[in-house]
């Protein structure tokens, strides 16, 4: 919005110029993410307090989290605002690419919305059921990859790490791979927010990681010079990265240990999905394994844990997803969240050495 008002004016004052930038709108955009979420925090939270809008704690997990029942919940309402006000303040509303991401977070926010509000109305940790929640990703997730079909400016190539010269056109299937990509982010997402800020951080990194991609991916001098994949109009999206990081960071404020709010589905999905589509929008799909390999860890221990026990009947972690085992053999809840956001860094340095290495 700020472009459209502002960047006309630069033919009679050249301050104005600056607008043009991508650089400079995706500072302006960090900013007002943090300072959103850092204004409307305290107001928000209280607000959730007053309606009652409380966490429910399973049994099944450490006995320490039972003392977190009743947090106020839903909070990723406060990260969806300090995206989307920052994104439409800030970026080119001409470009096709950041509707998409920005109505594909909103879209996964919603199937969340409804999962915490169920959970939330009945009162138990009980929201939609797994085949409902997951109806409503694969339909948000098919819609981008229509979308992104009816683009004649994209192309359903998957490029892969490494071997820069590997190039795989999906046409049509390109539409489920979407799918895929973005449902297994979102879930995989969603498992991971089971200690305070542990997800929100690790989202912050993941976000800031692909707003270089997005920026080089949309340069057509610096994607030539790092052999990968050009899409022109795409660098535009480094302004919905870096006001998704600067959200996070926001919301982090109130979300980490002991937390004040917790995000819930609203906040766990819509994140997950805002990775995945970021990642699809710059040609990276292959590289969100090492960017979001913390992420993918996590939802990994789910999946061997299940297949353990139907199997074999044994568990190969004390409890998965993975932070909950290392609580389980005596770590301190603060311990496993920084060494976790240590970890999600590493990830996120070597994706970005993907860039040069071929």
């Amino acid at each position: 919005m700020l472009y459209h008002l502002l960047f006309p004016l630069a033919e009679r004052w050249a301050v104005f110029n600056v607008f043009r930038y991508i650089t400079f709108r995706s500072a302006g955009a960090v900013m007002t993410a943090v300072l959103l979420s850092l204004l409307l925090g305290p107001g928000f939270i209280r607000t959730l307090r007053r309606l009652s809008v409380g966490q429910n704690i399973r049994e099944l997990g450490p006995q320490a989290h039972q003392l977190k029942a009743g947090t106020p919940t839903m909070g990723g309402l406060l990260i969806l605002l300090s995206v989307t006000v920052p994104t439409l303040l800030w970026a080119r509303l001409d470009n096709p690419y950041v509707w998409i991401a920005l109505l594909v977070t909103l879209g996964f926010g919603g199937v969340g919305f409804v999962d915490d509000y169920l959970k939330v109305k009945r009162g138990r940790n009980l929201g939609l059921t797994a085949r409902a929640k997951l109806a409503g990703q694969l339909v948000v997730g098919a819609g981008a990859g229509v979308a992104l079909l009816l683009l004649p400016q994209f192309e359903t190539t998957l490029t892969f790490p490494f071997f820069k010269a590997i190039e795989l056109d999906l046409g049509w299937f390109y539409v489920p791979f979407v799918m895929l990509v973005l449902v297994g982010t979102s879930n995989a997402v969603n498992l991971t927010d089971g200690l305070d800020g542990l997800a929100i951080g690790a989202t912050m990194i993941a976000a800031a990681t692909y707003a270089v991609f997005t920026y080089v991916a949309g340069n057509a001098i610096a994607a030539r010079y790092l052999n990968i994949a050009f899409i022109t109009g795409v660098a535009e999206v480094t302004v919905f990265c870096t006001a998704l990081a600067g959200a996070s960071l926001g919301f982090l404020w109130f979300n980490s240990h002991p937390a004040e709010v917790f995000m819930g589905d609203v906040g766990s999905l819509a994140l997950g999905g805002a990775i995945g589509i970021v990642a699809v929008l710059c040609k990276q799909e292959i590289a969100l394994i090492f960017v979001g390999g913390l992420f993918v860890l996590e939802a990994l221990s789910v999946i061997v844990q299940v297949a353990s026990f139907k199997l074999r009947g044994k568990r190969v972690l004390r409890m998965s997803p993975l932070h909950h085992h290392f609580e389980l053999s005596g770590w301190a809840e603060p311990k496993v969240i920084v060494r976790f956001w240590i970890l999600a860094l590493l990830f996120a340095l070597l994706s970005l050495s993907t860039l040069k290495l071929r």
